[in-house]
């Protein structure tokens, strides 16, 4: 008895991801725990008010506006994310994106605070890895196969391959590919 409860139970978490996340195939390996973590949360509950993203959110996460993703992106997913797409935001293929990371993608008038300032959307190459708490602020452009180390504030383009930035402001010491 134990044993079919289980298994009824795994049947219907994954059905909830089938249902939820349809487009995120790379999620069908996904274990019970996921679907508490992540569905119940925001999709059922609303908690972080994120339930029209299409992807999974964390509880403790924002995601909102203009947001495109590619393949295994799905940012939000860890704990304290902050991510705001006004003005939108392009994710590449594989990109991680560790606890505490805020990607503001704009920012206030400073005549008028209730306003925001249109900018260019941030984008986002593949491969990259954004380090825990790094800040990436409007109109900003990350090459593929960038590292942003944990801390960082990028307030300007790196669209050089390779490159790990680091620091407040960001900049680049050194490129992956070096030896």
């Amino acid at each position: 008895m134990k044993n079919f409860l289980r298994k009824v139970f795994y049947f219907f978490c994954k059905l909830l991801i089938y249902v939820f996340y349809p487009q995120k195939k790379e999620l069908s390996d996904w274990n019970a725990f996921a679907t508490v973590k992540y569905i119940i949360p925001q999709k059922i509950l609303n908690i972080n008010g994120a339930r029209k993203i299409p992807w999974p959110v964390h509880f403790t996460s924002v995601v909102s506006g203009n947001i495109k993703t590619g393949y295994l992106a799905t940012p939000g997913m860890m704990p304290g994310i902050y991510i705001n797409g006004m003005n939108g935001i392009e994710f590449g293929d594989n990109v991680y994106i560790a606890p505490g990371v805020k990607i503001i993608g704009a920012n206030h008038d400073i005549y008028d605070y209730s306003k925001h300032v249109k900018s260019k959307p941030i984008k986002i190459g593949n491969n990259v890895w954004i380090g825990a708490n790094a800040v990436i602020l409007p109109g900003v452009e990350i090459a593929d196969d960038c590292v942003i180390g944990a801390g960082a504030v990028v307030t300007k383009s790196f669209l050089k391959q390779g490159s790990i930035i680091v620091g407040n402001p960001a900049k680049v010491i050194r490129s992956k590919y070096e030896q």
